[in-house]
């Protein structure tokens, strides 16, 4: 059964350390934050609305737009980029008042959860992570392109005559959704309309590296002392089940859930199997290792 995604919330602005972010509340009960991914035009609302009223029943749910995406303020990162994000993700934390949080998480939001549980153990209860990336190998292969695939498919998308709604589906189709035939034109014209926004089309266009320095997180996983559930598509097309089976053995408390019919999104492609994975996790009582 597949959520129709309405249009986004209005949502609120707070500065936390220095910069501004967008996020939109929605529920009552347990912290839960949850971080998008990194694809162009990518916001909180565009990757977790079909899912989000469903966990806002039982839960205050805050989607955040990451800086330099959505409405947030498209800053220029210098230095550790997952430790810029984690650092400023706690100051969010700190101005909203929330002094422990569940985080569910997409693709480059989940790498910065996992950076931030790692080097801020007290603010993580648990974790939820789909389609992220914080080593740079795998298992058993090569990653794709070297494990620049999101990357080239960026420069693609802004490249040649630049962006458009027909280059957004076509890479949405590709990477990120398992049946294309199943992507709202709502979702397409909401990315594309965000891609496309002068501040991000400025970050997209700079030959410089406005996002930060990379980093591989090898060393900090096994630092998380907080449950991490890995929810993966069987057909991402970024990083195949072998991936973050590897990384679920490498956090002390990791497992791994595997998705039939579900690629890279499929928080929006399969909305309430999704929550109930989801949901049945965050609801355990565990807590961090001491």
């Amino acid at each position: 059964m597949r959520a129709e995604i309405s249009p986004a919330p209005e949502g609120s602005f707070t500065e936390a350390d220095g910069v501004r972010y967008h996020y939109i509340e929605m529920g009552e009960g347990a912290p839960t934050v949850f971080l998008h991914g990194g694809g162009p035009g990518c916001t909180a609302w565009s990757d977790f609305g079909p899912v989000a009223p469903l966990f806002a029943r039982d839960r205050r749910c805050l989607l955040v737009d990451i800086l330099q995406y959505g409405r947030s303020e498209k800053c220029v990162i210098e230095g550790p980029m997952w430790d810029f994000h984690a650092a400023k993700t706690v100051a969010l934390l700190d101005a909203l008042g929330i002094e422990r949080a569940d985080f569910v998480c997409n693709s480059w939001g989940g790498t910065i959860a996992l950076n931030l549980a790692a080097q801020y153990h007290g603010r993580v209860r648990s974790l939820v992570v789909t389609g992220s990336m914080p080593v740079f190998y795998g298992p058993l292969a090569p990653l794709p392109e070297g494990g620049r695939r999101g990357r080239n498919a960026r420069d693609a998308y802004y490249g040649g005559d630049g962006p458009s709604p027909e280059k957004m589906r076509g890479l949405m189709a590709r990477l990120e959704w398992f049946d294309p035939e199943a992507i709202p034109d709502e979702t397409v014209a909401m990315r594309y309309e965000q891609s496309v926004d002068h501040e991000e089309m400025e970050l997209a266009a700079r030959s410089d590296s406005p996002r930060g320095d990379w980093q591989d997180l090898t060393a900090e996983l096994g630092r998380i002392q907080a449950p991490v559930m890995f929810c993966w598509g069987m057909q991402d097309a970024f990083l195949t089940p072998d991936y973050p089976l590897m990384l679920a053995r490498m956090v002390p408390r990791g497992q791994l859930y595997v998705m039939d019919r579900a690629a890279h999104h499929l928080q929006e492609e399969r909305p309430h199997d999704y929550h109930a994975i989801v949901s049945g996790f965050l609801d355990q009582k565990s807590e961090p290792i001491e």
